[in-house]
């Protein structure tokens, strides 16, 4: 028996748990927030700045009280799209630059156009360079906003570091070695999941100049070992941390449900798609995870709420008061544009009103029929391209609303857990510390994880009733296709 700490880095808090190599189970945890530091300027233009100082501080408080007393190993997980820029001495060119940057849109069209050549367009080119096309969250964009907005900061960067790669660093007390794992450089814009390699030309392209990047390690490395022996894994970003806490395996796929929504799975190579619907991230066990990302979720039944006058939890009831299908009414949910399909300048469409379908609790049910739909949408994209899904994993405070269980294994067509809530990719950290630990020692193959107990939770099947929740699919595709046609083939 061995202990093991997890600590998960926010946007807002660390999180830390100690577990048991051997079983998973949760010894002890820690919790605290990250600090602030005066917020953002009118008009929030620092929202997405941060000193990552705090998030040194939130970790001493969270392991405060001793919480790490006897553990072997910690693994980091840490919010992804973060981008640390940092000087030939090691100390950061700016604050460091996390979240979904709105500022980095311009940049990432002009990538977007700059890899574009001979006719052929900058997305296709994108998605067969590094899996993904560049969005305003990503590294990449990130980078490129840098070098226009700030040119003096820019000319200064000689390293790139992502959250997770930072606080490893931090951690084992800034050696001159550099590390990150497959699963965070997936997710930069200039590492490809597919060939295991950087694009250095495409930092270049970014910033004006080549920069240091750093080491990519195996799933079952170890970044290295502080000076009181105690041995830090590769680390990783939350999306694969979370993962790895769920014990994700082929054949499961895990819908987010947030305001907007994320869909990913476990699949035995990476996938890109021309348009960027999909984008190609690795895993933290040596798998790979193509995650196709919706601009609307829980957005649309908040609308829907507001419009009724009730909150969440009263919508899911008025839901369950209709009948699948809403009385003909289908709602495409696209409020904030889309992303899949892309139709970025799509505003929603409420169709099929009639003066019986025009009542509140069918108003209701068409807005989580419209929002589920839109993610099987999400989830068909990945399995025109071979993914096989078994099980979805139902992530998010709205997986709990009745009519969310009622209507999701119909919709999606595959049996549905909602796992009891936990910090998943705290718990990811720590079974990928059990895992570099374990073949430090020599008790655990590098390509096997240890095997923790899968999580608690419910479990909903799709049942005897397959055909009428197809007619209500189909119902919502009909109407897609007649108000956007050939919005998937564009």
């Amino acid at each position: 028996m061995g202990i093991v700490a997890g600590l998960d880095s926010s946007s807002t808090f660390t999180r830390i748990v100690v577990c048991d190599t051997d079983t998973g189970a949760v010894l002890r945890q820690g919790y605290a927030p990250h600090p602030q530091h005066g917020g953002g300027e009118p008009g929030g233009v620092k929202t997405h700045e941060t000193d990552p100082q705090a998030w040194l501080l939130s970790l001493g408080e969270a392991a405060g009280g001793g919480l790490l007393e006897g553990v072997q190993a910690i693994g980091v997980s840490a919010q992804q799209h973060g981008l640390l820029a940092l000087d030939t001495q090691g100390a950061l060119v700016r604050p460091a630059l996390v979240g979904n940057d709105k500022r980095g849109q311009v940049a990432a069209a002009e990538l977007i156009e700059a890899l574009g050549v001979d006719g052929h367009g900058g997305r296709q080119a994108w998605a067969e360079a590094v899996g993904s096309v560049p969005q305003s969250a990503q590294p990449v964009a990130k980078l490129a906003w840098l070098a226009r907005h700030e040119p003096e900061a820019a000319r200064r960067v000689a390293v790139l570091m992502s959250p997770h790669d930072w606080l490893v660093w931090q951690l084992l007390g800034r050696p001159a070695r550099r590390t990150t794992d497959r699963g965070g450089a997936s997710g930069t814009g200039w590492w490809s999941a597919a060939t295991g390699s950087y694009r250095p030309d495409l930092v270049e392209l970014a910033l004006g100049h080549r920069a240091m990047l750093p080491e990519v390690l195996g799933p079952a490395d170890a970044a290295g070992t502080t000076p009181e022996g105690l041995l830090i894994s590769a680390g990783t970003g939350e999306t694969m941390a979370a993962a790895l806490g769920l014990g994700l395996a082929p054949g499961d796929a895990v819908v987010s449900l947030g305001a907007s929504g994320s869909v990913m799975a476990v699949h035995h190579e990476a996938l890109s798609e021309p348009n960027g619907l999909i984008t190609s991230l690795a895993d933290a066990a040596g798998m790979h995870l193509p995650v196709v990302n919706t601009s609307n979720a829980v957005r649309a039944l908040r609308g829907t709420a507001e419009l009724l006058g009730t909150d969440l939890a009263g919508l899911s009831d008025l839901a369950l008061k209709s009948t699948p299908g809403a009385h003909g009414l289908v709602l495409l949910p696209y409020l904030e544009g889309e992303r899949t399909p892309n139709l970025p300048h799509a505003a929603g469409t409420l169709s099929g009103l009639r003066r019986d379908s025009m009542k509140p609790e069918h108003l209701a049910r068409a807005s989580f029929e419209g929002m589920l739909c839109g993610l099987a949408d999400a989830l068909d994209v990945l399995r025109t391209r071979g993914v096989e899904i078994r099980r979805v994993f139902l992530l998010g405070a709205a997986a709990e609303l009745p009519a969310v269980q009622a209507a999701a294994p119909g919709l999606f067509g595959t049996q549905v857990v909602v796992p009891q809530p936990a910090d998943y990719a705290a718990l990811g950290a720590a079974r990928q510390a059990a895992w570099a630990l374990g073949v430090a020692q020599g008790t655990l193959a590098p390509h096997t994880p240890p095997v923790w107990p899968a999580p608690a939770g419910q479990v909903f099947e799709a049942g005897e009733d397959h055909a009428v929740w197809q007619a209500v699919r189909q119902q919502y595709v009909a109407t897609r296709e007649q108000i956007h046609p050939g919005a998937f083939q564009a």
